[in-house]
C-alpha cells in the first residue's frame, strides 16, 4: 500500500477531494476500470484490501463487488508523478464490468495477457479427461513427473542453445514454459508472485 510519505504528498485540493484511480489487473496488465477515491475511500481500501471508491452518483463509499461479490483485491497502490492520480494493481474476483466482461474498456491487451490467459486455460484442464487431454494426463501423473518434465525440457532448451539451433530452441523453450506453467498450477502458485519477482530481478 502507500507509504506515509506517499500518502502525505497526495494533492487532494487539486482534484477537489477526489483522486481518479486507474484499476489494472496485477497479472495480465489489463486495464479494468476507472473510479474515484476520497480520503475515506482510500483508507477503507487500504484497511480492507478491497478497492473502495467514492460513488459520485450515490454520494457514498462504494466497495466494488459489495453486491455482486466481484471484488477487486488490492496488490498495490501507486501515485502518479503529480500525486493527483492513483494506479491500483488488483486481482479481480470475477468480471469487473457490470456487463459481465473482464474490463469496462473492452479488450485492453498487455504483454502479460496471453501468459495469464494460458495459465487460466491450464487451470481449467485439471478437471478434463486425461484420455483426451495431455495436460489433464500430466496433472494426473503427479508432481514428481511434472517436475521431471520441466527438468527434461530445461536440458533440451539449453542443448538447442549451445548448438545455435534457433528452430529447436524456439520449440524447446515453448515446451519448457508450458510444463513450468503446469507445475505452477499443480503447486497452486499463481503468476502474481512469479511476475513480481521477475520485475525485481531485471531492474
Amino acid at each position: 500500500m502507500l507509504t506515509e510519505e506517499q500518502r502525505a504528498a497526495l494533492d487532494w485540493e487539486k482534484t477537489d477531494g477526489l483522486l481518479p484511480v486507474v484499476v489494472q489487473h496485477a497479472v495480465s496488465g489489463e486495464v479494468l476500470m476507472l473510479g474515484y477515491m476520497n480520503q475515506d475511500a482510500l483508507a477503507k481500501t487500504e484497511e480492507s484490501g478491497k478497492v473502495t471508491f467514492y460513488s459520485r452518483t450515490k454520494q457514498r463509499l462504494w466497495t466494488k463487488g459489495e453486491t455482486s461479490g466481484h471484488f477487486l483485491k488490492v496488490v498495490s497502490i501507486t501515485p502518479d508523478c503529480d500525486n493527483d492520480t492513483l494506479l491500483a494493481l488488483v486481482n479481480p474476483i470475477g468480471p469487473t464490468c457490470h456487463k459481465g466482461t473482464s474490463s469496462c474498456f473492452g479488450k485492453a491487451s498487455h504483454q502479460w495477457l496471453f501468459l495469464y490467459q494460458l495459465e487460466q486455460l491450464l487451470a481449467e484442464r485439471k478437471t478434463a479427461d486425461p484420455v483426451s487431454s495431455y495436460t489433464a494426463k500430466l496433472y494426473a501423473s503427479g508432481t514428481k513427473r511434472i517436475a521431471q518434465k520441466v527438468g527434461e525440457e530445461g536440458v533440451e532448451t539449453a542443448l538447442a542453445a549451445t548448438v545455435h539451433d534457433r528452430f529447436e530452441l524456439t520449440n524447446e523453450a515453448s515446451d519448457l514454459m508450458y510444463h513450468l506453467l503446469v507445475l505452477l498450477q499443480d503447486q497452486e502458485l499463481d503468476l502474481t508472485a512469479v511476475i513480481e519477482n521477475l520485475r525485481g530481478r531485471h531492474q
